[in-house]
């Protein structure tokens, strides 16, 4: 009888450390309630303030209107994700002549590229678009 007591209290212990660990430790695993993730977009251009660089963002959920970014302003919005990881932001900028359409944030690119912080940032310049989970390692993505 305290053999069966003993087994039962030592798993139960496991079964705790186990729930701690999942839900304390790696809540962003188990997609109960979304992760929550902060996307950026900044005007990294150098001399624009006579033309702003125009961006539009939206997914098939949401439209987050445009907005006439001068240099150094930013555009930024939360995206939780969810159960199914469809999550997905398309933005178009539009500067002078060019126009590029990306994909601002999609789950199964950003899950880990956007960091412990689940931030996801892009510096759009004349040269093209850079990526950053920290807003201080600038990687270059792509080009206009």
């Amino acid at each position: 009888m305290k053999k069966k007591i003993l087994n039962a209290i030592v798993l139960l212990l496991f079964i705790s450390a186990f729930s701690f660990f999942i839900f304390i430790i790696q809540p962003d695993r188990l997609y109960l309630h979304g992760v929550v993730y902060e996307v950026r977009v900044i005007n990294g251009f150098t001399n624009n303030s006579s033309l702003p660089l125009v961006i539009w963002c939206s997914s098939k959920d949401s439209d987050l209107g445009g907005r006439a970014l001068q240099e150094h302003d930013d555009f930024s919005w939360r995206v939780t994700t969810k159960m199914w990881n469809t999550n997905q932001f398309c933005c178009t900028m539009k500067w002078d002549a060019k126009r590029k359409s990306f994909d601002a944030f999609k789950v199964p690119r950003d899950f880990y590229r956007c960091g412990i912080f689940k931030k996801c940032s892009w510096l759009v310049r004349e040269d093209g678009f850079y990526f950053s989970p920290d807003e201080v390692n600038w990687k270059k993505d792509f080009q206009w």
